[in-house]
């Protein structure tokens, strides 16, 4: 399941972290790559434990503390902390699946990657190429979204970033741990939460709408990993 978010961070928000990026010390990408992506990876990126990471890092977590669809789509049990990347004129990231667990830095924290994420945070009009395309079961899906938004992907699903021609493009990524393990599931999950939201905008709490949310969290009971 692929799901865009849109709007996480508001344009003051984004302007911000676009500012305090812009005056932050860009390293090689290939330090946080795994064994097999190292040899496809050329970008630049902020250091994980970078004052600056930590500091937008915590802006991001907040908004998403905050975000129904990304709960709803989601089920976070822990959520990586956001990192930053940046892709000038010529940078890729060839195809490659995401490690399955990753520790946070300094830390024992295992975290199993069930999905992936990507918010951007440089307006598509401002450069060409630099879109993410998910391979799924029924071909490649591009992604290039407005500043603010993100785009939520299983992190079993082989990905790459197409090669920046003009301009640059900048973003945050990270991981996420979820409650319910199985993509499929989580789809059922968000799928039924969307439709019990719209029938109580519609109905109100009706008998229907108190039935299905029961259904909803009996699933979630017997799948979630809590």
């Amino acid at each position: 399941m692929m799901v865009r978010v849109p709007a996480v961070l508001s344009p003051d928000q984004v302007a911000h972290c676009v500012d305090v990026l812009s005056r932050t010390q860009w390293v090689d990408g290939k330090v946080t790559a795994g064994a097999q992506s190292a040899q496809v990876k050329n970008n630049l990126q902020i250091p994980e434990n970078a004052p600056a990471a930590r500091e937008l890092g915590e802006i991001i977590l907040r908004a998403l503390g905050t975000n129904e669809i990304f709960t709803s789509a989601a089920l976070p049990l822990r959520v990586f902390p956001p990192l930053f990347n940046r892709y000038d004129e010529g940078m890729t990231f060839g195809t490659h699946i995401d490690n399955s667990i990753r520790f946070a830095t300094g830390t024992p924290v295992r975290f199993r990657t069930d999905l992936s994420a990507t918010l951007f945070l440089s307006p598509p009009e401002s450069y060409d190429g630099g879109e993410l395309v998910v391979e799924d079961t029924f071909g490649e899906i591009a992604v290039k979204l407005d500043a603010g938004d993100m785009v939520l992907y299983p992190g079993t699903s082989r990905h790459h970033v197409r090669a920046i021609t003009r301009g640059s493009r900048w973003a945050s990524f990270f991981w996420i741990q979820s409650m319910v393990r199985e993509d499929s599931r989580r789809a059922i999950l968000y799928d039924l939460d969307n439709a019990i939201r719209s029938l109580r905008a519609r109905d109100g709490d009706c008998a229907e709408a108190v039935q299905l949310t029961g259904v909803y969290h009996n699933l979630v009971r017997q799948w979630a990993e809590a």
